[in-house]
């Protein structure tokens, strides 16, 4: 018999439907019928005859007509709202979709699987579990690891011997009470990356989970039933124990859960739409769900690789705004950065020179004005190696510790299956990955301030030779004037997020949790603070472009070039004054898609495999060492030194 899970004023109903000639009204009108007798004072109607509705499927919001056949416009055990006609929408009700839902719009279940054992999953690998391009498998490894510290567990608890969190509760009045969490639910890519994580700590074998439960939760993850998770609560002390304990919560069928399928439903309508009962957690397995660090770690995963992908992109963006205001690359000389080589500096300089040598990559704008006698400029091109160098060192830094975090234990009490004990330590703590998140914040911050003040003097006639704020007509249009106003907005905001969090503590859990790293903070704001800097970087795109076109008809070199097509491909040139939104969020939409650095990557390579001669524009102080010795004047051989 075919059944259909209906949402009708934030409950949800389950209509089994016997006859194949039902139709979608006669769904609506039962689901509200059975709502109306689960209310004391029939939800305030009279009769379902008085009650005038809508029905749109949970997946995509479509609605459905009323004199359709179910058979016809459903699937069973589909998932659907009532919509009741006059409902003002009450302040805490959940949608069927949530917001970042567009990415599951047209979600395709993986075929491919990534193995887990706890110890070597990649910061790139959890953003792509976090997008749903893998299921979830164990290693045979993990899987004796995790067997053989549940034998632990079960000793313990056969001989009911007194330990902390496996016969005996967890902290003060823990047993009654699950931490609050506030705030808009996590969108679906983060809680799978927060419960991807959680599976790969449980599989390095030290928590004490049985092997069946592992399983059973690596099932929830591969059908993508995702629990309502608030994004604020954690403290970061005793690990993440907030929003772990509503991860909890929807395995074991409690609360709510969200599925392509369904949309948010009760958990135990969406684990039983998808052949799947609730978790029985046995004797240490709650506390070993819900104690670590991932909730910090896999929001600080997203952040690093999306700063990864952005600090990468604005060596590209800054060298095409190079060009437009007709800058030198005499400050990328190799010389320069070798007697002062930090990693990060002598790459971006590597990746300058790529991109603008026009021996190599002929520039028309670039031979238009090498024979001028500027010698140097302003400090927001000439030191981009500089101050994008140290961007990217410091994200470099803060992947290892985050990387490092990802594959490490940190429940408590832990459990050593070779020692055949367990102990009680301070893992959960998450001061690492903390502060490393705070210093990202930082470190990537740097990116936008820089690039604002390239917006500035493209924008600016006096030193972009120009016309003012990029537009012909000015006056009777504003350019890129409000543009830029938006990206000084941006940066400015993120000087008040980039104020570390881990340097304030307060005390709770009865002062048991006395310190705290407040990491889950220093993750969302970190994401905050690179999303801004895509928005910034994505301005400055658009308006290099467009100072691209009052050059015309000449052309800068080939990658560059490609660059500017593919910008042109989303967003045509600024005539007249136009809503500038949609063409701002095309441009971030490149960046964060990484379209701009895979049309410019290939000449990056190219140039690094084919070790090309460096090209060194003639310099007004360069001299002849020649000359220079010919001048000097010689002392004889026997004169005393």
């Amino acid at each position: 018999m075919p059944r259909y899970t209906v949402h009708v004023r934030g409950e949800w109903l389950a209509v089994p439907c016997g006859d194949a000639q039902l139709t979608v009204g006669w769904l609506g009108r039962e689901a509200v019928r059975r709502y109306i007798r689960n209310k004391p004072d029939n939800g305030g109607f009279a009769s379902v005859d008085d009650v005038r509705f809508l029905v749109r499927r949970c997946k995509g919001l479509g609605l459905l007509d009323h004199e359709d056949l179910l058979e016809v416009a459903l699937e069973d055990n589909e998932f659907v709202e009532v919509v009741i006609e006059g409902d003002a929408m009450s302040p805490d009700f959940i949608p069927s979709q949530p917001e970042g839902v567009y990415l599951y719009s047209k979600y395709r279940e993986p075929e491919k699987y990534i193995a887990l054992d706890g110890d070597s999953l990649t910061t790139e690998d959890l953003v792509s579990l976090g997008k749903g391009h893998y299921k979830i498998k164990l290693t045979p490894t993990a899987e004796k690891k995790v067997q053989k510290s549940r034998e632990v567990i079960d000793s313990i608890v056969k001989e009911k011997t007194v330990v902390y969190g496996i016969t005996t509760g967890f902290g003060k009045f823990a047993r009654t009470v699950i931490p609050v969490s506030v705030g808009k639910p996590l969108i679906p890519e983060r809680c799978r990356m927060l419960l991807a994580l959680r599976i790969n700590v449980l599989a390095k074998g030290y928590s004490g989970i049985s092997l069946e439960t592992l399983k059973q939760v690596i099932e929830v993850f591969n059908a993508s039933c995702l629990p309502y998770v608030p994004e604020k609560g954690t403290v970061g002390a005793s690990g993440d124990l907030a929003p772990l304990s509503h991860l909890a919560l929807g395995l074991i069928g409690e609360g709510k859960m969200w599925s392509p399928k369904s949309g948010w439903a009760d958990a135990k309508y969406v684990l039983a739409a998808h052949g799947l009962k609730p978790i029985v957690l046995k004797p240490k397995e709650g506390l070993a769900l819900i104690n670590g660090t991932q909730m910090i770690t896999s929001l600080g995963c997203e952040a690093v690789e999306r700063a990864s992908a952005i600090a990468r992109q604005a060596d590209i963006v800054a060298a095409l705004t190079l060009e437009v205001l007709k800058g030198t690359t005499k400050a990328f000389d190799t010389d320069i950065h070798a007697v002062r080589p930090h990693r990060g500096q002598v790459e971006v300089a590597f990746r300058f020179r790529s991109l603008l040598d026009s021996d190599h990559h002929p520039s028309e704008i670039a031979e238009s004005h090498r024979f001028c006698d500027r010698v140097q400029d302003a400090y927001t091109l000439r030191c981009c190696p500089q101050v994008h160098g140290v961007a990217n060192d410091t994200i470099a830094f803060v992947k290892h510790i985050i990387t490092t975090e990802i594959n490490s234990a940190t429940d408590n009490p832990m459990v050593f299956a070779s020692r055949g004990e367990t102990i009680s330590g301070g893992n959960f703590h998450g001061e690492y990955p903390a502060k490393a998140l705070d210093y990202l914040a930082i470190g990537i911050h740097e990116l936008a301030a820089i690039s604002e003040r390239r917006i500035e003097r493209l924008c600016n006639p006096s030193l972009s030779e120009l016309p003012a704020f990029l537009v012909a007509e000015g006056g009777l249009n504003s350019g890129f004037m409000i543009a830029h106003c938006t990206a000084a907005a941006l940066v400015s905001e993120n000087k008040a997020l980039c104020h570390p969090s881990s340097v304030d503590s307060l005390s709770t859990s009865a002062a048991t949790e006395d310190h705290v790293s407040m990491g889950g903070w220093a993750a969302r704001k970190a994401l905050r603070v690179v999303e801004h800097v895509e928005q910034v970087l994505a301005i400055e795109l658009l308006a290099a472009c467009q100072g691209i076109e009052f050059l015309r008809p000449l052309k800068t070199t080939t990658p560059l070039e490609k660059v500017y097509d593919l910008v042109r491909s989303v967003v045509r040139p600024w005539i007249k004054d136009r809503f500038m939104a949609p063409d701002i969020e095309a441009a971030h939409r490149l960046l964060l898609e990484q379209k701009v650095w895979e049309v410019a990557a290939p000449y990056i390579e190219k140039y690094r495999m084919e070790h090309i001669p460096e090209s060194r524009p003639v310099s007004p102080t360069a001299f002849s060492l020649e000359f220079l010795h010919k001048k000097s004047p010689k002392i004889p051989e026997s004169e005393d030194l």
